[in-house]
This record gives C-alpha cells, sequence and structure tokens, in this order.
C-alpha cells in the first residue's frame, strides 16, 4: 500500500532543496511533534548514497534511526530512496504558483495503521514547510 503526503511551500525551489537535504537544516524541522526531535543528520545526496537521521522523543524515553539508500536523485526535481527494511520512498518537488509543492509516496509498513502513519508523515512535512517559509 502507497501513502501520499504533500504540502506546498512559498519559497525559493533551490532553498526548499536545501532545507530538504542540510543535516543542520534536518535537525531543524524533521519531527511529528514538539516533543520529538532529530539529534543528529547525514546526508550523502549521491545515487547510492546513504542518509541517517537520530530521530528522539525529548525526555529521552525512545529514539530510533531512519535511514536509507538514495535510488535516484534528479537534482531540484526528485528524491527517491530504499529504507533498511526495503520500503520505498519519491519525494517529488514541483515548482508551483511562487512556490514548491512537495509530495512524499512511501510503502505503508505493516506495524501501524496506515492512517497515523500517514499523519506522522503529514506532520514532519507541515513542519518542513514552516520551517522553510520562516527562514526567508
Amino acid at each position: 500500500m502507497k501513502i501520499t503526503v504533500e504540502t506546498r511551500v512559498q519559497a525559493d525551489p533551490a532553498r526548499v532543496w536545501a532545507a530538504w537535504n542540510t543535516p543542520a537544516e534536518i535537525m531543524q524541522w524533521n519531527s511529528a511533534s514538539d516533543d520529538w526531535h532529530t539529534t543528529s543528520s547525514t546526508v550523502d545526496l549521491r545515487e547510492g548514497g546513504t542518509f541517517t537521521s537520530r530521530m528522539e522523543a525529548k525526555d529521552g524515553s525512545f529514539g530510533f534511526d531512519f535511514a536509507g539508500t538514495y535510488t535516484r536523485i534528479v537534482p531540484q526535481q526528485s528524491i527517491s530512496y530504499r529504507m533498511g527494511d526495503g520500503r520505498e520512498v519519491t519525494v517529488d518537488f514541483e515548482e508551483r504558483d511562487g512556490g514548491v509543492l512537495v509530495r512524499e509516496v512511501f510503502d505503508a509498513e505493516s506495524v501501524y495503521p496506515a492512517e497515523k502513519q500517514r499523519e506522522g508523515w503529514q506532520a514532519i512535512l507541515d513542519r518542513f514547510g514552516r520551517h522553510v517559509e520562516a527562514a526567508q
């Protein structure tokens, strides 16, 4: 099952791309809620390169590494990657109306209900959009 989330970001495409792929910026926006944060991030943005983001509850009760291997990169347009469990993700960056529509399509996992997964990924994507727009 594929799940899709999207947001429109009112910013220059180059700025959106940079915020998505810069570890220092990823650490600022990559969480679904205020009680979580990303404590480290690495990006090797090339086909066959890898990325990792360490996501942790701020109270220290739980944490995990979100990681994958890039399978396709089209600069400022699209990123595809495979997560460690084999699930596939595609992120498209489409220039629209003075901004960028960011759309993520990902394979659902089997532990959590699809709606909960959609809500979590959407919350992170919304935080991304707010981060980029606030930094202008």
